[in-house]
């Protein structure tokens, strides 16, 4: 059987593998606007190090990782609390809760665009119905990010709320009995039975969402394309128009590696927070 399964396996490998390293490989080069190997060494690496739009790039990405997250766990949970609880709520309320995250991201991001257009949008006429000034929303270079929090937040919320929800689940309802016969208060429970038993199953949300987050692209390129004044400029968002813009392919290689060992450290640092939360 191993013998068998031999070619599948290295092919896989091969797959995951070539990828890697030809853009390890490219990372050490230096194109011209022909596609011409011009420079070969580190030069990429210490040019990132030296350049204000990376370090915009990683603040900016680091920003809406930990904003996005934040506010995903938070009404992600809520929402499993919600689902779990309301165990005969009808199936097209459940099905309309949980949507959002089956929708295509470019379609989401196409329609919050014309939801937030400045002029003809309906959050702008929701505002001045409500006697409050109209927003720039995505053209504003103070809120654009926590926009784009919010927008990704409406998104994948109900995608955490439904693993929540699967940990809501599995909880040993002895403990829940224990504390009902003691009386406990429904916010204690929750803060000491609940909220602790639950973190291996909150860590893996976040592991999951991880991902994603440090990689923002879709959205980010359709709705602001890293705009304006590149305060929405995350590092996978400027190391795609460097290479696919301005043709700078060995220092776009070098910016991609840069975000992999992000990610790849992120899930390193979760998955020895889970390792450490399980009972």
């Amino acid at each position: 059987m191993a013998a068998m399964s031999m070619p599948a396996l290295v092919f896989t490998v091969a797959m995951i593998a070539f990828p890697i390293i030809y853009t390890i490989w490219m990372s050490f080069q230096t194109y011209s606007s022909t596609g011409q190997v011009i420079g070969w060494g580190g030069d990429n690496y210490s040019r990132m190090v030296a350049d204000d739009r990376f370090w915009n790039g990683i603040w900016v990405t680091i920003y809406l990782y930990v904003l996005s997250l934040v506010m995903q766990l938070v009404l992600g949970t809520g929402l499993a609390l919600l689902l779990f609880r309301a165990r005969r709520l009808p199936g097209i309320m459940r099905s309309l809760f949980i949507s959002p995250f089956m929708m295509p991201p470019v379609v989401a991001g196409m329609m919050w665009l014309v939801i937030l257009d400045p002029s003809l949008g309906a959050a702008n006429w929701i505002l001045t119905s409500l006697g409050l000034p109209p927003s720039s929303w995505l053209a504003s270079p103070a809120i654009v990010v926590p926009v784009l929090a919010m927008i990704d937040t409406w998104q994948w919320t109900p995608y955490v709320a439904l693993i929540v929800l699967g940990g809501l689940q599995s909880l040993p309802p002895s403990v829940y009995e224990a504390a009902e016969i003691d009386g406990a208060p429904r916010h204690k429970v929750f803060w000491r039975i609940t909220l602790p038993l639950l973190l291996p199953t909150l860590v893996t949300a976040m592991v999951l969402r991880s991902v994603d987050l440090l990689r923002f692209f879709d959205l980010i390129y359709i709705t602001t394309q890293g705009g304006p004044s590149d305060r929405s400029m995350t590092l996978n968002i400027y190391g795609f128009r460097i290479g696919f813009e301005f043709f700078q392919l060995g220092y776009a290689s070098a910016l991609m590696i840069t975000l992999s060992i992000m990610v790849l450290g992120a899930v390193i640092a979760l998955n020895r927070l889970r390792a450490a939360v399980e009972w």
